[in-house]
């Protein structure tokens, strides 16, 4: 082989090469495709404010499956002024527990009528009490399903008041602020859409000890009750919220 011929032929080598690198470089920055195996049931607890609305859109989004917020649905209905939102708003801002009808009737329907439901769920805020967490479990049983796990965000109650009472919410969004850990751009309006951001009638200190008190008398035993199962995990969540988040994904990959 002369000088030249072999020139040409280390070129074409090169030129492969080059082309195989670009095809793996290429997969590699390729978003992994989701599939029905990436399947998930699972309950997201915690007291108001410990993360929750933040954790679970990413889990919605990660394993393709739909976000239940018992406590979105409810303020939908409040918002709406429906008959069923006057009575919840009365009682959420007296610091109590919507009843286990209203619940249990908003997530069935969701279960059932939810097409993003199909691969799964995350449940945000329900069950808050035993005997909803039973109805739960049959409601499961009779659509021959059942929980992959029960993931706890764990967090003092003083941090949770520091954080809740600087809380500062778009409504039309849902998306949140706080006004020393995570400020707004320009004080009290939304940094997309310019709108004013508004404090929930039930973030303030005394509305929300009572409620942390509820949290902890009626939905301990929730958490004793799943771990009797073998479903409950414990999370830190006065870390940050990526620190957080892996933990999560973490538990969910694992599953057997």
């Amino acid at each position: 082989m002369g000088a030249s011929e072999e020139l040409e032929y280390l070129k074409s080598l090169v030129a492969q090469l080059n082309d195989k690198i670009n095809a793996l470089e290429a997969k590699a920055k390729a978003p992994a495709a989701k599939s029905p195996a990436q399947q998930l049931r699972t309950i997201l607890m915690g007291p108001p404010g410990a993360g929750k609305g933040t954790q679970a859109p990413k889990i919605r989004d990660d394993f393709c499956v739909c976000h239940l917020a018992t406590g979105d649905m409810l303020r939908e209905q409040v918002a709406q002024k429906t008959p069923l939102g006057v009575e919840a708003k009365k009682i959420m801002d007296a610091g109590g527990l919507v009843s286990d009808d209203i619940m249990v009737g908003m997530i069935k329907d969701q279960l059932e009528n939810n097409p993003q439901c199909k691969n799964g769920f995350v449940l945000d805020g329900f069950p808050r009490t035993v005997p909803q967490a039973q109805k739960l479990d049959g409601m499961l049983q009779s659509r021959n399903e059942k929980l992959d796990s029960v993931v706890q965000l764990l967090i003092d109650d003083q941090l949770l008041i520091s954080r809740i009472t600087g809380r500062l919410i778009h409504p039309s969004s849902g998306r949140t602020y706080h006004k020393e850990f995570n400020p707004p751009k320009k004080p009290g309006v939304d940094d997309v859409t310019g709108e004013k951001l508004i404090q929930r009638s039930d973030d303030n200190v005394e509305t929300l000890r009572k409620r942390l008190s509820t949290y902890h008398s009626q939905t301990g035993p929730v958490a004793d009750y799943y771990k009797n199962k073998g479903l409950w995990h414990g999370i830190d969540a006065a870390q940050s919220p990526s620190l957080v988040w892996d933990n999560l994904r973490s538990i969910f990959v694992g599953r057997k």
